[in-house]
């Protein structure tokens, strides 16, 4: 059986592939860490839901990276998970210019 990884690893050899992988990068990396965070406190995605008095199904649009969450809804995300949210700035490289 291949693992996840393996074929992730393979498929980055392709340039298309690579190019839209890093294009939303930063959409999964954001998703990845609010799965983190309420897995950190314990939660299932129906708690947090509740927590936030919003639908088991707006959590998961939020962890699957499908929805753009505003600066409100992560903060109420934070306080949820009894977390502190942190918006960094960080340079990018040359590619970035």
């Amino acid at each position: 059986m291949t693992k996840m990884k393996d074929l992730h690893a393979e498929w980055m050899k392709d340039d298309e592939y690579r190019k839209e992988y890093e294009a939303l990068e930063e959409e999964f990396a954001l998703a990845h860490a609010m799965i983190e965070a309420r897995a950190k406190a314990g939660l299932t995605q129906e708690e947090l839901a509740q927590r936030m008095d919003t639908s088991q199904s707006a959590i998961a649009r939020l962890e699957s990276g499908r929805m753009k969450p505003s600066a409100r809804t992560l903060e109420r995300f934070a306080r949820a998970t009894g977390t502190h949210l942190r918006i960094t700035f960080e340079p990018m490289g040359r590619a970035g210019l």
